[in-house]
Order: C-alpha cells, then structure tokens, then sequence
C-alpha cells in the first residue's frame, strides 16, 4: 500500500485549538488523537485547558475541569474521508462526566467545524502528548451503540474496504428526542416463556428437529434451509417455521433476530410471531413505520425490553441482547444489498456478526443461492432440506411452453401472448379460485421499435428510449420526458412504432378481454397487493410482488422467461430461478403451473423438478471454474477514466491479484462518461484485498482527489 506524501493541506483538516509538531518523517502511525493521520508524520495535541507538569494534568484557569476519573474519551467522527477512519481522543469536561458514557452520541470540534460523532470509550491516558479538544457537548445521554454493535461495524467496514463512519448510519437510526424523552417501560427481569411446544413445521424435514433442539438448549447451530413450497388456509408455511425457530431460541434463554426483503414479508412474519410469543415480546422494523415509531420500536431492543427483532436490511444491525440466531429469509433478493456505501450484503451482515456472537444462523428460502451454497461447501453450514417425496407432494405441476407453442385461437388471448396451454390452465383455475400472471416488466410498454425496421425508437433530444404509459396517449421519452409528436426512424423513415416489451399494466388490459367477465388485481411497483382473498381473480405481477392468496392459486402462468434468462448479468439463471419459485409456492399444492421458456435451460428444467439444490452446485461449480464470486473475492472500482487507471496505478495489491479492465459501463443519464475495473483474489485474500482498496482509498481522501471512485466488494451485478 503506498501513502501520499505530508502536506500543509492536511493541516486544514485538524482541530483550530490544536497545537501540532511534526515527527521526523516516516515515524511511527499513531491509532488514536485528536488529529494524528495515520501512516504519515505524526502530530501531538495537548489536552485543551490543561497544563501538564512532569505527566499531571492542572487545570487552566477559566477553562472546565477534566473529567476527575477517565477523562480521555475516544470518539468516531462522522466523516466520509477515508483517510480519516479511526477513533480520536477528546478531553471529557467534568460537567460532561455523568453523561459522557461509551455509546451515547456526542459533538465535537473537528477540522474548525462542529460535526456529529460517537463515544465509544473513555480512558484513563491518551498517547498524545499535548493539548486535547474536549467535547462541545453530549447529544443525548441515551447509549445507543453497544460493544458487540461497535466491533461489528468495524468488521463490516474493514470487510467491505469502507469506513466506520459509513456503516454507523446504517446501524442506528437518527435521533428522536421526543421519543428518547417517552417513559421507558421496565426491562423484564424475567422474560416470559414463549406459548406452544413440537416442531411445527419443521417435522417435514429430516434435520429440521435437530435444529429446534440446538436452539432449545442455548446452541449455535448454522444452516441452509430450503423450505418447502406450497399456500394452504394459513397462508405460506415459511413464516410460522420461522417464528418456531425464534420460539425456540428463547426457550434456550437468547434472542433472535430475523432480516427480510420487504414489508410485505415482515407483516407476515410479525403476524406469525403473535402466536407464538408474549404480547409486545417482538418489534417490526420497517420504513414505513416512519421515523420517530421506528425509532421508538428500535430503542425497545437497545434497552433490552424485547428480544426479538424482525425487519427488513437495517434491522441486520439491531442491538438484540444475548443473540442466539439470526435469520435471513430468501437471500438473494438484491433488496438485501445496501445502497449505501460500503454496499453490505445482509447476508454477509449476519453471518459475520453470528461468527463474533458465537450465534446460530439461518439462511432460508424456496431457492438456493451459490452463496449460501458455498458456506455449505466449506463446511461452515449445514443443509436443511425435506425429503424428495414430501417435495413432490407439495409443489406445484409444472408445464412448459416454449415460445414456439401454438398460441390460442381466441384472438384476445393471442393478444395477450397466451399460448394455448397457458389459456386452458387460466381457465380451468378460475374455476375454483384466483390464478396468478407473473410479468417480469413493469409498465404499459416500457419500449418501443420501429414498426418498420424493429429499430429501437429513441429521442432525437437526449437519445433515451421510448414508452407508452397507456394505449391512447403519445409515446414519450423515458429519460427526458419529451412527448414523441414528430419523431421518424432515424434508420428508414418510419413513423409507427410497435412495442419491444410489454409491461404489466398492458398485459393486465389484455388480459381483462380475455376473460371479461373476471376481475383483474395488478401488484406493482404503482402499487403493491398484501394479500387476495379466495374468490375467482386474474392477478397479474411483477416478481416480488405478487400478494399471497387466502388458501392459495388455484394456477399460475409465467410469461416471457426470456426476458429473465436473457440478461446480461451472471446471476441471471439464478436470479430467475428464485423469482419463479417464489411466484410458484403460493400455488396450492399440486396446482398447474405455465412458464414460458425453453424446456431445455437448466432453470426450466430445476423449476420442472423443483430442485433449486442441484442447480445451486451446478452454477457455484461453473463460477469456480470461471473465477467469479462466490469461488472468489472480486472488488469493483467505478469512476472516471483517469479516476480509475491513477487509483489502480497506486494500489500495492496482493502478487495473487488480477485486474480485468477497466472498460467503459453505462453512466447515469446526464452523467460523464465511466468505466469500471474488477479486481479478483482467491477467497482467502479477500481482507487483503479490501486494505489494499481502503489504503488507496485513504491516499486519494488524504491528496483530495476531486473525484470519487466507488469501490464496491462481492457486487450483485459483477457482468
């Protein structure tokens, strides 16, 4: 790793009232100080108001007294500059000793500028000869970071190649401070037993007794479950499975915490656990909740008064005392990849912080990802699958219809891209209940092609690609919003367009004079269905969000799988795999199910055997021998052309390393132009590759570089 050279600038970045002397350069990096950078030449800071005589401390007159007993506290800043990623001590003013506990949220002086930050410790010395900065003030004396919080935070950013600071506002949620100043309800000095006893539905699994019986006894037990598909009266069986693991784990005297896509699948677990837990034993977290009810509910499990807590991938950091299994439900749904740097991975999240906590994990979903196949690979996890013939008596019938089928002769259902198989199964579910339609694009016709050519119609203004919100309005464009009044095919001077996909809402308007009589529910992003109840129905959804059926679908059809085999991404196969699956276990058991792909792709073919485990080994042996994750660790660094290259020009990266690229990617509309570069390493290099990007990182902050580089470890969309 190369370090830039010191330089005056750097001052600027330092404490006003500090005083600072430069070492001979090339001393010794300091972990800790008020402003000491670390990897160049070190500076000392004297403790403000106080004057030290032969190592004591006296107090300056007209300047606070120190703290009488541990009046050194260590701080993270908030601050994005990697470079800058480390504890920093401040003098603890005596008025602020009661209040200044390790936790609480806190104001500093840094860098001339007032700026939020964390206490995370208090100690009897600083390394620091000098002055110190001391506190401006205690934001709140509400600790809300733990140490079990703190470590795993620094674990996630040093495994993500990001900063401290970065997966902090991640981890706790702003403050409230009329909810923090609500009466706190007493913490239970003895916890009420869960209600119910036996297994549930872990019955249906050969190892699945096993498991309950780990947790019951206060164990740690790790494990791949692939559940069982299948919607009976109760709804699908996964969350009340779920919420007997949570029983169980408070039998054995731990608590549990359970991570989830979305919303919709938190409600059904929160209604779950209210038959098997205590009133008010159990938080949701979610977004909707808005802020101040969220923040409520999350302080209940940080003063311990519940312990258990579900929520979607924020709730991966909620500070559950005494963890003893942690659960992550249909892991490779991208909504569990963070946003925000540094881009962890819920899954990743919690397997790490079950590691530290010594707690069980569960990795949990009709599907299998390559990722949860690996930890079973290496040994680290167990698998928990039912027995192929309890599989065949729940899963749906599959059929096939390649896109060479004969389609329908009603000329609606022609219209609708039904080929006759599909018609028939439709029509025989609305017989005895609703029948699901799953579109893999959302819209009316989010792109059009010249009717002429199939050229793709673009706008002549900024080149973005045109849509149709609905069947008698103008075309528009998708990018700048210009309506397409005069547009002409560039290539043969056409004037018409045709539609190159067709989204939801046009095939739900389809679908509705195919069957006119029948009432048709659409679940999207405009708008997404909980649940539909048992009645006659045609529900059309995108994957994901598809609302769960009151005794379940009585037949399904999955239109045009090409659109999700054919991306160009390397998890398409698996990708498509899970979202059918999904969509395919809210059938009743036994009921028809259409998909419309080639019979021959080893997704249709997992799909027609409902074996997600076989293809899961399938496609983790051809990452292994492709070089791609999860075989191995592979970073991704995204910028500037010139960002790019002079970053990749200053790593000192391990001598395994390989470097692809870079080359040029899709920038965001309006944006200049970018290119990426990966870089890969064997699995047991990966921390040696994130300090090496952190450290480049850290040079580029410490220079101020005028652009950012975004370095993203282990990415969903590595092609």
């Amino acid at each position: 790793m190369t370090h830039a050279s010191p330089s005056p600038d750097d001052d600027a970045l330092l404490p006003l009232d500090a005083v600072r002397e430069r070492s001979a350069p090339g001393g010794p990096a300091r972990a800790r100080g008020g402003a000491v950078r670390s990897g160049r030449t070190s500076r000392v800071v004297r403790a403000a108001g106080t004057a030290r005589t032969a190592g004591v401390a006296e107090p300056v007159r007209g300047v606070p007294k120190p703290a009488a007993e541990l009046p050194v506290a260590r701080v993270v800043v908030d601050t994005p500059l990697p470079h800058l990623d480390r504890l920093f001590d401040y003098l603890v003013p005596a008025p602020l000793d009661a209040t200044a506990v390790p936790g609480v949220r806190v104001r500093v002086r840094f860098a001339g500028k007032l700026v939020d930050g964390f206490l995370l410790e208090r100690a009897e010395s600083t390394e620091h000869e000098g002055r110190l900065t001391r506190l401006e003030r205690v934001v709140s004396a509400e600790p809300v970071l733990t140490p079990e919080i703190v470590a795993l935070a620094r674990a996630v950013a040093d495994h993500y190649a990001g900063t401290m600071a970065d997966v902090l506002r991640l981890a706790v949620p702003p403050r409230h401070a009329r909810v923090e100043a609500e009466a706190p309800a007493p913490v239970p000095t003895d916890p009420a037993q869960p209600v119910g006893a036996g297994p549930g539905p872990w019955a249906d699994y050969p190892e699945g007794e096993t498991f309950l019986a780990a947790l019951a006894k206060g164990g740690s037990p790790r494990a791949v479950w692939t559940a069982l598909p299948g919607t009976g009266e109760g709804g699908p069986g996964w969350p009340e499975a779920v919420a007997v693991a949570v029983r169980e784990t408070l039998r054995g005297g731990r608590g549990a915490l359970v991570v989830l896509p979305d919303g919709k699948d938190v409600a059904l677990l929160d209604a779950a656990l209210r038959d098997v837990l205590e009133p008010g034993a159990h938080v949701a977290l979610t977004a909707d909740l808005g802020p101040a009810e969220r923040y409520r509910r999350w302080l209940r499990v940080a003063r311990g008064q519940v312990r258990v807590a579900a929520g979607t991938r924020g709730a991966a950091f909620a500070p559950v005392r005494d963890l003893g299994l942690a659960i992550i439900w249909d892991d490779g749904d991208d909504l569990h990849s963070e946003r925000l740097a540094p881009y962890p991975h819920a899954r990743e999240v919690l397997a790490l912080r079950a590691h530290r906590a010594r707690a069980g994990l569960l990795i949990g979903g009709y599907a299998r990802t390559a990722e949860a196949t690996q930890l079973i690979a290496a040994g680290w996890a167990g698998p928990i699958v039912a027995a192929r013939g309890t599989v065949r008596t729940r899963a749906p019938r599959v059929r096939p219809a390649g896109e060479d089928a004969e389609l329908a002769r009603d000329e609606a259902a022609r219209a609708a891209r039904l080929p006759s198989l599909a018609w028939r199964t439709l029509r025989a579910g609305l017989e005895s209940g609703p029948v699901l339609v799953q579109v893999p694009r959302r819209g009316y016709l989010p792109a059009l092609a010249c009717q002429s050519c199939r050229a793709p119609a673009r706008c002549g203004h900024c080149g973005g690609p045109f849509a149709l919100r609905a069947g008698h309005v103008a075309p528009y464009c998708r990018w700048c919003g210009r309506i397409a009044g005069e547009w002409r095919c560039p290539s043969c001077g056409g004037a018409r367009v045709r539609a190159q996909v067709v989204g939801a809402r046009r095939t739900a308007e389809e679908l509705g004079r195919a069957f006119p009589s029948v009432p048709v529910r659409t679940s999207g992003r405009d708008g997404v269905l909980a649940t539909v109840g048992a009645g006659r129905a045609l529900v059309v959804a995108t994957p994901g969000a598809e609302p769960v059926p009151e005794g379940g679908y009585a037949a399904a059809v999955l239109l045009d799988g090409w659109a999700l085999l054919g991306r160009p991404d390397l998890r398409a196969a698996e990708e498509t795999l899970r979202r059918w699956m999904n969509a395919a276990a809210l059938l009743r058991p036994s009921a028809e199910l259409v998909v419309l792909a080639d019979s021959s792709l080893a997704a249709v073919q997992a799909l027609l055997r409902w074996d997600p485990v076989t293809h899961a080994e399938r496609e983790l042996a051809d990452r292994t021998e492709l070089g791609f994750p999860p075989a191995v660790k592979m970073a991704t660094l995204t910028g500037s052309p010139a960002a790019v290259r002079e970053m990749l020009g200053e790593m000192t990266l391990p001598p395994e390393a390989q470097v692809l690229g870079p080359v040029p990617v899709a920038a965001p509309k309006g944006d200049q132009v970018r290119e990426r570069a990966m870089v890969r390493i064997a699995r047991g290099s990966g921390s040696a590759l994130a300090a090496a990007l952190k450290g480049a990182a850290g040079v580029r902050s410490a220079r101020k570089a005028p652009e950012v580089v975004k370095v993203c470890i282990d990415p969903l969309d590595v092609i």
